[in-house]
This record gives structure tokens, C-alpha cells and sequence, in this order.
């Protein structure tokens, strides 16, 4: 039989309206935000405060909602007098966060492999990693071409042909899992913040926040909180580096992805072409912002998040950071005999960064996209309670 405080957390959530029972977690971001909407001290510093004063009680879809609107900048812990070793142990940060793991786990698709994000951890990562890039070196091995000299022809190696049918599925699978994740999501929140459709201002709003990464300044605008009480910058500087380092090196293999079948011009490409300008640039920029995401998760306060969480975040931080050096890498590797070897380790990381974007911390980003345009929605509709503070 269920122990007693569970049924008592199931009754009380189907009370409130959830078809599904909640879980401890939901439970508790429940607890808290009741003591936040009575305080609201912390009203100003970011998304959530303003969508949580729209509401009243915390059903399962609002804590997901909420939870994926937080970016654990940390200002609410420290600003907070409620805040552990206080008796109502009030830490958003680190409930939301705790929620946030969950619905990632319970909106992946195939639902099967919602698990993974519980074992995506730094080892497996890096394990993924160097496994493919192993086969990849023996399949280049047994043909004899490891430590030869293939000119500055990466097709030499690997034709193109072979490249697309091995990476093709890869992705076209990793975006149809975020896609109907993300759906699911969408779907679930959508009731609870309003209903009402997208408008363009609202899509505007949203693609602002996201692209400047708004609610990464700590709620002054003076950055976030990390090992201390102290301002800080730089996480939201890196999460830039990272973010747009990211994007292009994407633009990058889009754009050589052009000159080849519309072109016929086929790779490797040098300076200046566009193909190689995008990834040399965002080669650089997304090794700088991992080398720093990978200082600041080393040095943050245990308070300020899931700790069951950091393998996951590690191994997709050390997936992009490998990526990016193995690429910068490769270009320098060019025409040598390491040339096979380093293009292995280079296609090595990126099979495996494709492969575990589903299941790893990159769904934050889209679900955190998700969260940010419900947001700007809900706040362009009158609170249903007359208090909300949009």
C-alpha cells in the first residue's frame, strides 16, 4: 500500500484538477509558490514571479509551465528570507530544476527512452564519443589509409555519399524526437496559460528573450549568482558564446551544404569563403563558451540547482566542447598524416552530440523556448484572477 503522504499528494492533485497524480517534485515547486504568491518579494526578477501571480493554486501543467520559464539565475535564493536553513527551505532554483529534469524525462519520445536522461551523464557522453570514433578509425584502418596522405580531401577518407547516409538519420531522428516532445508540451501548457493563439508581438517578444537570453541577468541586470552572493557576468556570457557558437557552426555546415549541391562545389573550403568564415568563428566561440559553462558548473553553489543533474550537463558541455576543438583541430590537420585520425575523433563527436540531443541538456533550450512564448501570450491576456502582475 502507498504510504499515507502519497495518497494524501494524490488527493490533493486531483483536487486541484490533475488528471495525473503529481509528483514529489511538482509537489514541492507547489509548496513553494504558494509562499512565494504571499511574499512576492521577488516579483521583478524574472518571468516566473509575474506568471505566478496570475495564479492561485499550482496544478501539473503550471509547474511544468513555470519550471521551464525559470533559468536558474539564483537571485530569488539569495534575495530570499525564507530561503534554507529557514523552516519553509524555500530554494526555487534548485525545486524547478527538479521539475525541469522530469518533464524532460516525461515528454521524450519514444517515451522508452525518456530514461536515458537520467544516464546521459559525463561518461556516457565521452564514452559514445570515442566508441564511434574508434569504429570510424578501424573502418579507415583496415582499408590502410589511417597515416596516409590524402591531400586536403576529407572525401578521400570518408566519401560524401557514405557521410550523409550516416549522419542523416542521425539528425532527421533527433529532431523529430525534440519536435513531438516539444509538441506534447505545448499541448499540456497551453490550457493553463490562457489558450489564447500566438500573435506576432507575442513571437516577437518571445525571439527577443530568447536571443538575448533577457532573464540570464540576474533579475538587475547585473548577471547571476554563482559560488557567492556576487554578481556575475559571465555565465550569461558564456551561454552567448555557447549559443551562437552553436548556431554557426550549424549555418556553417548549411551554407557548405549549398555550395555543394547547388554549387558543385564540394569541401574542404578556405578562407574567405562563407562556409569556412561561419565555423572558424563559431568553432572558436563555442570552445570558449564550454571551456567557461564547464568552470562555472564546477564552482556552483550546491543550492542553485538539481546535483543529479550535473553528469547531463557536463557530458553535453564536454560533446560541444569536443566537437568544436576536434573541428578547429581538423582544419589544422589538414593535408598531414593525422588528418584521418583527427576527422575521426571530429565525426566521432558530433554522431554522438546528435545522437543524445533528445535525451540531453539541449531540450532545455527548446522547452525553455516553449515556456518564453506561452509566456508572452499569457501576459497580453487579463489575469483570470484580476492579480497578476503583467
Amino acid at each position: 500500500m502507498p504510504p499515507l503522504d502519497a495518497l494524501v499528494r494524490d488527493a490533493h492533485a486531483l483536487a486541484m484538477g490533475d488528471a495525473v497524480p503529481v509528483s514529489d517534485a511538482e509537489a514541492e515547486v507547489a509548496r513553494q509558490l504558494q509562499i512565494c504568491n504571499a511574499c512576492r518579494y521577488c516579483e521583478g526578477f524574472c518571468a516566473v514571479f509575474p506568471a505566478m501571480t496570475r495564479r492561485l493554486e499550482f496544478p501539473k501543467a503550471d509547474v511544468h509551465f513555470l519550471a521551464n520559464l525559470c533559468h536558474n539565475c539564483g537571485a530569488c535564493l539569495h534575495a530570499c528570507q525564507y530561503a534554507p536553513p529557514h523552516e519553509f527551505a524555500v530554494n526555487i532554483p534548485q525545486a524547478m530544476a527538479r521539475v525541469r529534469g522530469q518533464t524532460y524525462h516525461d515528454y521524450a519520445w519514444p517515451p522508452a527512452l525518456g530514461k536515458l536522461y537520467q544516464r546521459n551523464g559525463l561518461t556516457l557522453s565521452l564514452a559514445l564519443a570515442g566508441g564511434l570514433a574508434l569504429f570510424l578509425v578501424l573502418a579507415v584502418a583496415l582499408k590502410g589509409g589511417l597515416w596516409q596522405v590524402p591531400g586536403a580531401d576529407f572525401y578521400a577518407i570518408f566519401p560524401h555519399n557514405l557521410l550523409v547516409g550516416l549522419f542523416a538519420p542521425v539528425f532527421l531522428f533527433a529532431v523529430l524526437a525534440l519536435a513531438l516532445g516539444v509538441r506534447r508540451f505545448w499541448r499540456d501548457v497551453t490550457p493553463a496559460t490562457s489558450g489564447a493563439p500566438v500573435s506576432p508581438p507575442a513571437a516577437a517578444e518571445a525571439t527577443h528573450d530568447v536571443l538575448r537570453l533577457k532573464y540570464l541577468d540576474g533579475g538587475h541586470g547585473e548577471g547571476c549568482h554563482n559560488d557567492d552572493d556576487a554578481y556575475t557576468l559571465a555565465r550569461r556570457r558564456c551561454h552567448h558564446l555557447t549559443f551562437y557558437g552553436f548556431l554557426l557552426c550549424f549555418a556553417a555546415t548549411s551554407v557548405a551544404t549549398l555550395y555543394h549541391y547547388l554549387l558543385g562545389q564540394p569541401a574542404p573550403y578556405d578562407l574567405p569563403s562563407l562556409p569556412k568564415l561561419l565555423g572558424a568563428v563559431g568553432g572558436v566561440s563555442l570552445a570558449l563558451g564550454t571551456a567557461g559553462l564547464w568552470r562555472l558548473n564546477l564552482r556552483r553553489h550546491p543550492l542553485q540547482g538539481d546535483a543529479a543533474q550535473k553528469p547531463m550537463d557536463r557530458g553535453f558541455i564536454a560533446l560541444l566542447f569536443l566537437t568544436a576543438t576536434s573541428g578547429l583541430a581538423l582544419w589544422l590537420a589538414r593535408g598531414t598524416p593525422a588528418m584521418a585520425l583527427v576527422l575521426c575523433l571530429h565525426l566521432g563527436a558530433v554522431m554522438a552530440l546528435f545522437a543524445t540531443l533528445p535525451y540531453g541538456k539541449f531540450a532545455h533550450g527548446i522547452f525553455r523556448t516553449a515556456a518564453l512564448l506561452r509566456h508572452a501570450v499569457e501576459k497580453r491576456q487579463p489575469s483570470p484572477i484580476g492579480l497578476g502582475a503583467d
